[in-house]
């Protein structure tokens, strides 16, 4: 299946690439712009997403929303996660402001859905993938983006996603779990 990916998130496109073989994933044509994420669940920003793609390009689309929630900070930042530090902070930014107002080793959970919408099958499908663990005191590792740095999950105590290999990460993280949630699904279609 070719889907089109309503992001403009790199990092996120490189992995939802890899792990949706063999299914064909699109980068969002430059035209297309995408409507502010105004939910108040990763649910309904990835549905808003994946409907305006959809409705853009008129073929099925796929969309992630995903995000840290911090047990220290009552869930936040959640579904501001891209914006927690400002609404143009850079990923370093955001995990600064993490990293100060949590405290090393609270509890941590990573939470991906992904929308996949298909207007001529009338299909409106959501997968939700969660990956736990807890806040490093600062960052470390190469790999990864966004909170990778920080977030040392439960799976492999003492280092930080971003010091997984690629296959490691893909094992265990939230947006693995979603993605072959969906891969199950399409292959029951």
């Amino acid at each position: 299946m070719r889907l089109v990916l309503a992001t403009r998130n790199s990092g996120k496109a490189r992995e939802l690439a890899g792990l949706l073989v063999p299914h064909e994933i699109q980068p969002l044509p430059d035209g297309v712009c995408l409507p502010p994420e105004t939910g108040e669940t990763f649910t309904a920003n990835a549905l808003i997403k994946a409907r305006a793609a959809a409705a853009a390009t008129g073929g099925p689309a796929l969309a992630d929303d995903s995000g840290i929630e911090a047990e220290a900070l009552g869930g936040a930042p959640g579904v501001r996660s891209a914006r927690f530090a400002g609404e143009f902070a850079t990923d370093a930014e955001n995990l600064a402001r993490l990293l100060r107002e949590a405290p090393a080793g609270s509890a941590v959970a990573y939470v991906c859905v992904l929308a996949l919408v298909d207007p001529a099958r009338a299909v409106e499908r959501v997968f939700e993938g969660r990956c736990t663990g807890t806040l490093a005191q600062r960052p470390r590792g190469q790999d990864g983006f966004g909170y990778d740095p920080a977030f040392v999950p439960d799976e492999h105590p003492g280092r930080t996603m971003a010091e997984l290999a690629p296959a490691e990460k893909d094992a265990i993280s939230h947006r693995g779990r979603a993605a072959r949630a969906l891969l199950a699904w399409l292959r029951e279609q």
